[in-house]
């Protein structure tokens, strides 16, 4: 069964007049995570497109190939979408379930907030308004303005980002402390790593995205050593 059937068979356990929002509290276990996942990001890049106005197709196309979503199923993902358009629940109640569910500060929310940064700047542009909007979730999500911004900088910032932020590690850190932090957060993007956190298959490009970014801070890094 593939995610996006998953993801209609979820929205039909929905009651009729129920707002999207509700699914989360629905979606507890492990294998239903990744779902739950899916449509978070569906959800929130909902709420988020309507903060600065308009629906653009370059953000709907981004998201199509985060997830790789084939011509058949998009109808799952329009409808998904479309309620969450739709609700009038703002989009602090969707964080807030969401942060219930996987916890405060998981790394689950981590690659959530990258799939939105990856969304946000789908038409080249940074809106001050998606600014607002992924500054408010992560801080509902537990995340401090350090990490906000640390993650901004990775994504629209990121010619100016110290190699060693990636990494997590100081200037000064011996090769022996970087050579760790590299390896583990190359574990981090390991398939299997991603899928036991919640993101489903669809989604494993975005943590291949973050590998690239994290083995060219390693090798600027050992350049400059």
């Amino acid at each position: 069964m593939s995610i996006w059937t998953k993801i209609t068979t979820a929205i039909s356990m929905l009651a009729k007049g129920e707002p999207l929002a509700k699914i989360f509290s629905k979606l507890k276990t492990p294998p239903e995570k990744s779902v739950a996942f899916t449509i978070a990001v569906i959800a929130l890049g909902a709420k988020m497109a309507k903060s600065d106005g308009n629906v653009k197709k370059e953000e709907v196309k981004v998201f199509r190939r985060i997830f790789h979503i084939p011509e058949s199923e998009v109808a799952a993902a329009g409808k998904v979408f479309d309620l969450a358009r739709q609700d009038v629940a703002g989009y602090e109640v969707y964080a807030r379930r969401i942060r219930k569910m996987f916890g405060e500060r998981h790394q689950t929310l981590s690659d959530l907030m990258e799939s939105l940064f990856h969304i946000s700047l789908a038409d080249g542009e940074y809106h001050p308004k998606e600014n607002e909007f992924l500054r408010n979730v992560s801080e509902i999500f537990g995340f401090s303005h350090s990490d906000f911004s640390k993650l901004k900088a990775r994504f629209v910032e990121f010619e100016d980002l110290d190699p060693h932020e990636i990494l997590g590690v100081l200037p000064n850190s011996e090769m022996q402390e970087i050579k760790r932090a590299y390896k583990e957060k190359v574990r981090e993007c390991h398939p299997d790593r991603v899928i036991a956190r919640g993101m489903p298959e669809e989604a494993i490009k975005l943590a291949q995205t973050k590998l690239a970014q994290i083995n060219n801070a390693y090798e600027k890094i050992v350049e400059n050593m």
